[in-house]
C-alpha cells in the first residue's frame, strides 16, 4: 500500500553546514512546499558527514515520522556517506544499478572524458529503491518506500536539489492526494512586526491545532499562514471542510490585521502595487538606498523609470525634528514632469543613532503626501527597510482597493 505522508523530517547532511561554511537553504524551502501539501514537517536538521551520525539521524527520523528527506552527500568522494548512512540504517546492501551505470558512463563519455571509478557510487541503489534523475548534475536521488516509510535522498546543490524535488517528488507526493484536501492562505503584512501580530491574533489563535495559525518574519514583509484540513463532525452534525475552516479563520485574522493586510499567497510588492495602480505608471527617485527600491520593483510592467543618487548624509538632531525634507517632494514633482508618470515615489533615507531615518514622497493623480518613518538598523538592512517602506507608503496612498 503506497505511503500518503503526514510527518516528516529534513536532514541536511554536510559537515559545510555543521562548521557555518555554507547555510542550509534547501530545509526551509522543502518545508515550506511539504507544509503546502498538509506534511507537518517536525524539524529539521544538520548533520556531519559522518557515517555514524548520519546513519543514527536516519534511524531516529524514522521512528518519529513517515517521511524522511535527505539533501546532501550524494557526490563521488570518500566523506560522501548519505547512501551509505541510509543503507547502514536500513540493514541494507546498496550494489550497481546497470541502467545508472551506463547512464554515468555516457554523462562521461558526451564530455570527451573517461569517469572516474570513485564516479561508480553514484550508480548505486539499495533494494527496494527508485532512482531519481539529476538532469543537472551525476548524483540521481533514492525513492525508498521502507516499512511504513518514505525516504527520499536528493543532491546537496540547489540548482540539482530544485528540478529533482519539482519535477521528481513533488508530483509523486500529489498523486497519492497530498494538499487535495488541505486548504491554506497566506496573509502578507506591511507596517506591522511580527511581535505585534502575535498579540493582535492571541494565543489562543496561534496554539489551536485546526485551523494552524503560524506568522513568519519575511525579508519584505510579515506572513500569516493559515493552514486547515476538514474536521470530522461529532454528536450527528456535518464534517466541516477545510474551505470552510480556512474562511472562518481568515475572517477572524483579518478582523484583528486587515488593514494591514496588502497581499496573499505569493504576491510579491509589484503585483499587489500594480493591483492597485491599474493603468498608471510609477516613476521612482531613492538617496541612501542603495537603488534597492528599483531593484524590489525591477520588471513590474508599470514600472516606468528609476533615478539612483549616492549615499546621504546621516541626519542631524535638527531633521529629526524637522517635517520630512522638501528634496523628496522636490523629486516627486519633478519625475512626473520629466518622465510622464501618473505616479511618483521619492524616498532618501538616512542614518540616525544606528537606525534609518526615512523621508517619502508619493504623488499620484496630482495629490502629494509625504511622511517620515524611522525603521530599524542601519546599513544594508536599514537601506532594505527603508526601500520597503516606500512601497507600503506608494500602497498606502493608491487607496483601499480589497486585497483578492
Amino acid at each position: 500500500m503506497a505511503i500518503t505522508p503526514r510527518r516528516a523530517v529534513i536532514l541536511a547532511v554536510g559537515s559545510e553546514l555543521t562548521t557555518g561554511e555554507t547555510r542550509d537553504t534547501n530545509g526551509g524551502d522543502l518545508a515550506a512546499d511539504l507544509s503546502r501539501l498538509g506534511v507537518h514537517v517536525i524539524r529539521i536538521e544538520l548533520l556531519p558527514d559522518e557515517l555514524d551520525a548520519a546513519a543514527t539521524a536516519i534511524r531516529r527520523a524514522i521512528d518519529d515520522a513517515d517521511l524522511v528527506v535527505t539533501t546532501g552527500g550524494l557526490g563521488p568522494t570518500p566523506d560522501d556517506l548519505t547512501r551509505e548512512a541510509l543503507a547502514a540504517a536500513l540493514g541494507l546492501t546498496p550494489a550497481v544499478d546497470a541502467d545508472l551505470e551506463r547512464q554515468l558512463v555516457r554523462l562521461f563519455e558526451r564530455r570527451g572524458a573517461r569517469m572516474p571509478e570513485t564516479n561508480r557510487k553514484q550508480a548505486w541503489l539499495v533494494p527496494g529503491a527508485e532512482a531519481l534523475p539529476n538532469a543537472h548534475g551525476t548524483a540521481p536521488g533514492w525513492w525508498l518506500e521502507h516499512d511504513g516509510t518514505l525516504l527520499v535522498t536528493l543532491p546537496g546543490p540547489p540548482r540539482e536539489l530544485q528540478p529533482m524535488w519539482r519535477e521528481g517528488v513533488l508530483p509523486r507526493l500529489r498523486a497519492r492526494g497530498l494538499g487535495a484536501e488541505v486548504a491554506v492562505r497566506t496573509l502578507r503584512l506591511t507596517g506591522i512586526g511580527e511581535s505585534y501580530v502575535v498579540e493582535a491574533l492571541g494565543e489562543a489563535m496561534l496554539r489551536a491545532s485546526n485551523p494552524v495559525v503560524a506568522t513568519y518574519a519575511r525579508p519584505d514583509a510579515v506572513d500569516v499562514r493559515i493552514t486547515a484540513r476538514p474536521e470530522p463532525g461529532r454528536d450527528g452534525t456535518p464534517d466541516r471542510p477545510a474551505a470552510e475552516l480556512l474562511a472562518e479563520a481568515e475572517r477572524r485574522v483579518r478582523e484583528a490585521l486587515g488593514a494591514h493586510v496588502f497581499a496573499t499567497d505569493d504576491e510579491t510588492w509589484p503585483e499587489a502595487l500594480g493591483r492597485r495602480l491599474g493603468t498608471r505608471r510609477v516613476a521612482t527617485w531613492e538617496h541612501g538606498t542603495g537603488g534597492l527600491l528599483a531593484a524590489t520593483l525591477a520588471g513590474a510592467p508599470w514600472f516606468l523609470h528609476g533615478d539612483v543618487a549616492g549615499e546621504a548624509p546621516p541626519a542631524t538632531p535638527h531633521d529629526a525634528q524637522a517635517a520630512p525634507a522638501d528634496r523628496v517632494r522636490t523629486a516627486a514633482e519633478t519625475l512626473t514632469a520629466s518622465t510622464g508618470a501618473e505616479a511618483a515615489l521619492a524616498v532618501e533615507a538616512r542614518l540616525r543613532d544606528g537606525d534609518t531615518l526615512v523621508d517619502i514622497a508619493v504623488l499620484v493623480d496630482g495629490t502629494m503626501r509625504t511622511e517620515r518613518r524611522t525603521v530599524f538598523l542601519a546599513g544594508e538592512q536599514g537601506r532594505r527597510r527603508a526601500a520597503l517602506a516606500a512601497c507600503a507608503a506608494l500602497w498606502e496612498a493608491l487607496g483601499s482597493a480589497p486585497v483578492s
